[in-house]
């Protein structure tokens, strides 16, 4: 059986970007030259191609812009900050938001890919689970346009990215514990996995090597975004023959269960252990003594992704992706100091 053409199949066989494709499709999306229109009307209708249905209704109905904005777990608080943003900006410019969650299921994923589909979205703005590759694909054959945020997905590097600088980011947290003379460094990230968690370990590795410190892998704790394993690997972490005296938390959502676990502990900080976290939210600076974070540009995030999709729907940007890395702000305060103990790490070779 013949495949059925695809938005992209027209594209390519007029010679133009899909957002044109796209604008010819919904007239009131943005103009087209009308030599260019009538090119692409010709090989729609040579291709027998035909808007999937709820596209379809839309483009009858004349509905205001609507974007899905899919996100992994809203009781995470940089979750729960972004869709907030997301929505207000939306707001804003007079467009609809569908917020949908995932809870880092993949299954939820493709679930809610396909409801956004029966809801006949212009764009998605979406953290990934990394997986679905072909749902992500089919969304974009049916003319969705696809805007990433805080994640990733190798095999989808065609598409718009908004994150912070993760690597960076890591890198400044790693060398400041170095700085301060600490050579037994732990961290805590995301699965290594998802493009945030490589590169967080990426930023910590060059920091290491720029000091002339060997990377211990012990020291390094990937764990999931859900659920309490922040504690787990800060109890293993603390159990090693040689524990860490510096830890970096760089999975957002495990900093509330690894610092609890500190304190559970008895753990005094700096004095035992310096801490830099990765987080946005006022309780760090309420804590004794007060967390250096890595505070994460939540609002930038969302007006970039809005701004990209929204370009993209209206056909305002040129092809190609793109791909936005906003600075965080490296926040230090009084949970970092100078080791106390000595520290003599066969990884150290400086």
């Amino acid at each position: 059986m013949k495949k059925a053409p695809t938005i992209r199949d027209v594209a390519a066989a007029a010679g133009v970007s899909v957002s044109v494709v796209s604008r010819v499709l919904n007239p009131d999306s943005g103009p087209v030259a009308p030599a260019k229109r009538e090119q692409v009307l010709n090989v729609i209708s040579e291709l027998g191609y035909r808007p999937p249905r709820a596209a379809a209704r839309e483009l009858s109905a004349g509905h205001a812009l609507t974007v899905g904005l899919v996100v992994t777990d809203l009781a995470n608080p940089f979750f729960a900050q972004l869709a907030d943003r997301v929505v207000w900006e939306a707001r804003s410019h007079g467009v609809q938001v569908v917020v949908m969650t995932t809870q880092e299921d993949p299954h939820l994923e493709a679930e809610s890919l396909d409801t956004l589909l029966d809801r006949s979205v212009g764009g998605v703005i979406a953290t990934p689970t990394g997986g679905n590759v072909e749902k992500w694909d089919r969304l974009r054959d049916l003319g969705v346009n696809v805007v990433f945020v805080d994640r990733a997905i190798a095999e989808l590097s065609d598409v718009d990215v908004v994150s912070i600088e993760n690597s960076d980011s890591a890198w400044r947290a790693t060398d400041h514990l170095i700085a301060l003379g600490h050579e037994r460094i732990g961290l805590i990230t995301g699965p290594a996995s998802t493009s945030t968690g490589r590169s967080r370990i990426g930023g910590y590795r060059s920091a290491l090597e720029s000091a002339s410190i060997s990377l211990d892998p012990t020291l390094v704790r990937d764990v999931p975004f859900r659920g309490d394993g922040g504690g787990d690997a800060v109890g293993s972490l603390l159990a090693l023959p040689e524990p860490p005296t510096g830890l970096i938390v760089a999975n957002t959502a495990q900093v509330q269960s690894s610092v609890r676990r500190l304190v559970q502990m008895g753990v005094r900080i700096p004095g035992d252990l310096s801490v830099i976290v990765f987080d946005d939210n006022p309780w760090t600076e309420l804590t004794s003594p007060p967390l250096s974070v890595i505070r994460q540009p939540i609002g930038m995030l969302a007006v970039h992704s809005l701004e990209l999709v929204l370009g993209r729907m209206q056909g305002r940007l040129p092809a190609g992706a793109r791909t936005i890395e906003v600075q965080a702000d490296f926040v230090p305060r009084s949970s970092c100091a100078a080791p106390v103990r000595t520290v003599t790490s066969k990884s150290a070779t400086r």
